[in-house]
């Protein structure tokens, strides 16, 4: 789960929930006196002091002397949105309903699924997955995705946490 935090006139800056270590978690639990679970069952909701415990945490990354009550962004600065392992795994759940249910359509599955780009952090890639998961699930073979020689691998527990739109598997840079 990202969690996107605009400050007021400023850039966003997207946050991994996924790239917390278990002492960081612990320590957002703690800090909002809530079990680890509640947290991240929290997120997709958006839950205001879920969202702010951790972009509060990953910031300490770069400004350890941060404190909690010094960073209170507005209620509208924060939002959540769905990382690419979480998109695919919910359009592969989606198409994989046709195994189930041989009424179902992959149009009917990609009209269900219109509206997971807007809750993605890279809504071009979630546009791009739904449309390749349902040319595979009608059978037509879907064009292959352009290698980038100079893109970094992707994990699970890439980092995200820098400002712009663009996704940076740096662990380095708060602000992606």
């Amino acid at each position: 789960m990202i969690i996107v935090y605009t400050p007021a006139g400023q850039e966003p800056e997207q946050y991994d929930a996924r790239s917390l270590m278990v002492s960081e978690a612990s320590i957002v639990a703690r800090t909002i006196d809530q079990k680890w679970g509640e947290v991240k069952a929290g997120l997709p909701d958006e839950d205001l002091d879920a969202m702010r415990a951790i972009v509060w945490v990953l910031k300490k990354r770069h400004a350890p002397t941060l404190r909690f009550g010094d960073f209170d962004p507005g209620v509208d600065e924060m939002v959540t949105r769905f990382d690419k392992t979480e998109i695919e795994e919910w359009v592969d759940g989606a198409f994989g309903v046709m195994s189930a249910d041989p009424e179902v359509t992959a149009e009917q599955v990609a009209h269900a699924l219109r509206e997971v780009p807007g809750a993605a952090a890279d809504p071009e890639h979630a546009a791009a997955y739904i449309e390749k998961s349902r040319a595979k699930a009608e059978g037509k073979d879907p064009e292959p995705e352009p290698e980038q020689a100079d893109a970094p691998a992707r994990t699970r527990s890439a980092k995200r946490t820098s400002s712009g739109s663009a996704a940076s598997t740096s662990g380095s840079s708060p602000t992606s």
